[in-house]
């Protein structure tokens, strides 16, 4: 799967919340300064091209709708940041996050719970 630009991703952001929109409804949700409608029809149609964004016509226009499903993205995502700057290592980058974040023994400790307990449902 190809990696998404960040203004690929705010669209698809977009796209997962809305389900099917036209562009008009996607730019609706765009914070300020909003881009061009132009700009969001070309990256939909970016994201077409790369096969994570389909679309049905209906009437004169288009209602686009997310091909890719939000946890693939998110799981092949985190994969990638996991090799990328931890050498593969998930316990490296919890490390790294527990210290960056100042994280409380409580909040380590329910970290672990959560971990143990989606271990255990698997």
């Amino acid at each position: 799967m190809q990696q998404l630009t960040r203004a690929e991703e705010e669209i698809m952001q977009k796209l997962w919340e809305l389900e099917k929109a036209h562009v008009k409804e996607v730019l609706s949700l765009m914070p300020e300064p909003k881009p061009a409608y132009n700009t969001v029809s070309t990256i939909i149609r970016i994201l077409e091209k790369k096969g994570v964004v389909g679309h049905e016509v209906v009437g004169k226009s288009h209602l686009y709708f997310p091909i890719l499903r939000k946890e693939e993205y998110k799981k092949q995502s985190l994969k990638q940041l996991i090799q990328g700057y931890f050498e593969g290592s998930f316990s490296q980058m919890a490390s790294f996050f527990a210290k960056e974040e100042n994280l409380s023994t409580k909040e380590v400790d329910e970290l672990l719970s959560h971990l143990k307990k989606d271990i255990k449902d698997k």
